[in-house]
């Protein structure tokens, strides 16, 4: 279990640091979409608080790495490198973190500004933390500490304080973790920053969870949870709802060590936390286990193996253990490298011209046996290509494919009206746990697959599943006017299809599932995540309200919001139902309605 704190205290600027603040992402984004013709440098300045402050990894990543692509000055580089790097880190991907905050390193040190080597040294000690390198974890902790105290930052010196003592914990040296803890707990305090003070209650819970004293572990994790979820902070409310799992745990209460876990992988889930995602279907593989539900553990811990290699592989992390290490000694070597390089020319050249004759008789008798092959490969090669080019086209819709293939990469996009829905399968547990792990495969691959059908026939696009959610769009890569009504009618057959199962299925005495579905239109940015494995994805607040649709909505019906109603009111062949404003969490009151085919009402 680990909590680190790690979006630290980063200066942008002259003056005050800050932390991470969604609400300041939020507001930035929206400037940032209306301004088309706003100054480079308020441009770039905008990118970088948006990428810092963005609570989303996804959308963290997306800023930082376009900060990366329109700017060559090192003192944004060095930001958006940072900024890049802490994403990444939340995503699982510890190698790619790696590079990135060794190259923010690189320009802080080369700028030679202190704080901003403090806050990579602080990162790196995160990711090598997460990786299980301990030692280099601690070291990075103790440079950054060194520094944040010459420079008499007590900000970001808090962060810092509070890693190392998370990583004295994991450890399970009490001894070392508590005076960390104690140090930072009161900069938090002083500096009035609540997501610090929070982890810290949290992570003092932890260590009174491991000296048995239960009842003040639990009073400290809720008021953790509390504050965290006034600020938003999923990443943290997401591991100590697991570590209240665990407790109840070994109070042997397993419906409570359940019901906590449970809401840890919601939360992981619904915001990318792959480490978390990963952890929480291992718990609930074994919890389910104890209880005696197999099937379920099976399936819950299939995905726990599926997040768990999703995340880079960690041996390829502990070959990076000593990179910056062997960073430095390069830097040294080059000098020496200088003075032999005379003697080494000479002896190159050397043996240059005896391999030179060698290959070219090597190449003479080649060059025949290569024509040959050459002839037989290009049959081969077209073969594949067609293989590829269908396999693309499944994962890729067809205009980002195509870019994609002519550019190496493909650009994320704004759009002002795309159309999103969300299925989600209503008390998806208690229903397969009536079913072997093969037959709750098979079942959901049916639904999906028809699901699939619909959006070809629509003309929608899949964005993706997970677990026993789908999602679709509509009016992208290519705006369309009728998308709308399209994604209504493809909702409205999906729960057609779904209530038809049900009935065949209930009279073959199986057990069906029963479907909520959500839609919801408004703006997005679309684009590739990645540069391996390809996903086409959504951001941006109208994928959360869509979300908020689906579970807002009932069995059988077509929830949609107040704006797709608005562009579908004077349709006729539709009948809507008015549900008034519905409270939903973190949106406050929307409206909603029920929509159906008049020929049916």
């Amino acid at each position: 279990m680990r909590i680190i704190l790690l979006f630290i205290f980063l200066l942008l600027g002259k003056g005050q640091g800050m932390a991470q603040n969604q609400k300041e992402a939020d507001s930035l984004i929206r400037l940032l979409d209306r301004s088309e013709d706003v100054h480079d440098t308020l441009r770039l300045y905008w990118l970088s608080k948006i990428s810092f402050n963005h609570n989303t990894p996804d959308s963290s990543l997306f800023y930082s790495r376009l900060l990366a692509a329109e700017t060559d000055d090192p003192k944004w580089l060095v930001k958006a490198y940072f900024n890049e790097g802490s994403a990444l880190r939340m995503l699982g991907d510890l190698e790619g973190a790696l590079k990135a905050t060794f190259k923010s390193l690189e320009y802080a040190q080369a700028m030679g500004d202190k704080k901003r080597v403090g806050n990579a040294y602080l990162v790196l000690g995160d990711i090598y933390s997460v990786s299980g390198a301990h030692q280099n974890s601690t070291d990075y902790y103790s440079k950054a500490i060194l520094i944040f105290r010459e420079i008499m930052d007590s900000q970001t010196l808090a962060s810092a304080l509070f890693n190392l003592g998370d990583e004295y914990l994991n450890r399970d040296n009490l001894t070392a973790a508590i005076p960390h803890f104690s140090e930072s707990a009161k900069l938090f305090e002083q500096i009035g920053y609540d997501i610090g003070v929070a982890y810290n209650l949290g992570n003092m819970g932890m260590v009174y969870a491991k000296q048995g004293d239960d009842k003040l572990a639990l009073s400290n994790i809720n008021k953790a949870i509390a504050i965290l979820e006034e600020q938003q902070d999923y990443y943290g409310i997401s591991e100590y709802l697991a570590y209240m799992s665990d407790i109840y745990l070994s109070r042997n209460d397993l419906p409570m060590a359940l019901g906590y876990a449970e809401r840890s992988l919601e939360l992981a889930f619904s915001n990318g936390l792959k480490d978390q995602l990963s952890d929480t279907n291992l718990k609930l593989a074994t919890l389910h286990e104890q209880l005696g539900n197999t099937d379920i553990s099976y399936q819950y811990y299939k995905d726990h193996i599926a997040y768990r290699d999703s995340v880079k592989n960690i041996e390829s992390i502990q070959q990076m253990a000593d990179l910056e290490t062997g960073y430095q000694v390069s830097q040294k070597q080059v000098e020496v490298d200088l003075l032999n390089q005379q003697k080494k020319t000479q002896k190159i050249i050397a043996f240059s011209t005896g391999a030179g004759m060698f290959l070219i008789g090597i190449m003479a008798i080649g060059l025949y046996r290569r024509n040959k092959f050459i002839q037989k490969a290009k049959q081969l090669i077209e073969v594949e290509k067609d293989r590829s080019e269908a396999l693309l086209l499944n994962i890729l819709p067809f205009e980002i494919a195509e870019e994609l293939k002519a550019n190496g990469s493909a650009e994320a996009r704004e759009f002002e009206k795309v159309c999103i829905l969300f299925t989600d399968f209503k008390e998806f547990t208690q229903t397969a746990e009536k079913l072997s792990a093969q037959e709750l495969v098979l079942e959901i691959n049916h639904c999906f697959i028809a699901f699939d059908h619909i959006c070809e026939e629509f003309e929608l696009e899949k964005i993706k599943t997970i677990g026993d959610s789908f999602m679709a769009a509509g009016g992208i890569p290519m705006p369309s006017e009728v998308a709308v009504k399209n994604m209504v009618l493809a909702g409205l057959k999906m729960q057609s299809f779904i209530t038809e199962r049900k009935k065949q299925l209930h009279a073959e005495g199986k057990p069906a599932f029963a479907m909520r579905l959500g839609i919801h239109t408004g703006p997005v940015v679309a684009g590739i995540v990645g540069v391996k494995k390809f996903q086409y994805d959504l951001w941006g607040d109208t994928v959360n309200t869509a979300s908020r649709m689906e579970s807002n909505g009932e069995v059988g019906k077509v929830n949609i919001s107040q704006q797709t109603y608005e562009l579908l009111r004077s349709d006729p062949e539709f009948v809507f139902e008015k549900r008034g404003e519905i409270i939903v969490k973190g949106k406050g009151a929307l409206e909603m309605y029920f929509v159906s085919l008049k020929e049916y009402a």
